[in-house]
């Protein structure tokens, strides 16, 4: 028997398998699953029988945890989203009470994100290819951008920059635009120079 449908298997009929992705309860193989695919392949590019077969599962127990694929593509844009909110309690960690090395570092993470998301930015992907549709999945990127402009916003106020909202909508503008041009143009393109643009901007706000 093969490992997809011994995995199948034990979702319907409760026996224990012994491989390790089968004891990844069948939520988190779907989610991590879709998410790849997604990026891969698009939200629209893909299936929930694609999604269910590569998560060595059926589309019986991809619904009965996620009630549409409209839900499942929800749930992997929250998880996302949560991975960004990570970035600021790093920053807190790493500097605590020195706003001013948590924006510079802010500026480093976010370089060292460039290189580590080939296919762009999952969030503002889904916004593009779902944009029109009316998918629930819109109002949670809206938020999810505005609160990291905002706290932004408020990390750079409280490293005491003149025109606070300007500079985090300078450094917003400056990511997005890296990312961008990071799939357009490659990873040797002008994205490139993210780092050092972000700060020349932070400086001329000091």
């Amino acid at each position: 028997m093969s490992r997809t449908s011994s995995a199948k298997k034990s979702e319907t009929s409760n026996e224990i398998s012994a491989g390790p992705e089968d004891r990844i309860p069948p939520r988190e193989r779907i989610v991590s699953t879709a998410s790849e695919l997604f990026r891969e392949h698009g939200i629209r590019g893909i299936g929930v029988d694609a999604i269910a077969d590569a998560a060595s599962t059926n589309k019986m127990t991809l619904y009965r945890h996620f009630g549409s694929k409209d839900e499942l593509v929800c749930e992997t844009l929250r998880r996302a989203s949560e991975k960004a909110d990570a970035i600021w309690r790093d920053l807190e960690a790493a500097h605590p009470g020195n706003p001013g090395a948590q924006l510079d570092a802010w500026v480093e993470m976010r370089a060292q994100c460039l290189n580590g998301e080939p296919a762009g930015c999952d969030l503002a992907n889904a916004a593009i290819e779902l944009k029109g549709e009316g998918h629930p999945a819109h109002e949670m990127i809206e938020r999810h951008k505005a609160e990291q402009r905002d706290r932004l916003a408020a990390l750079c106020s409280a490293a005491g920059a003149r025109e606070p909202q300007l500079l985090a909508d300078t450094l917003t503008l400056l990511l997005e635009g890296a990312r961008v041009s990071r799939q357009a143009m490659g990873a040797g393109s002008c994205c490139g120079h993210f780092a050092k643009a972000c700060r020349a901007a932070i400086a001329s706000f000091t």
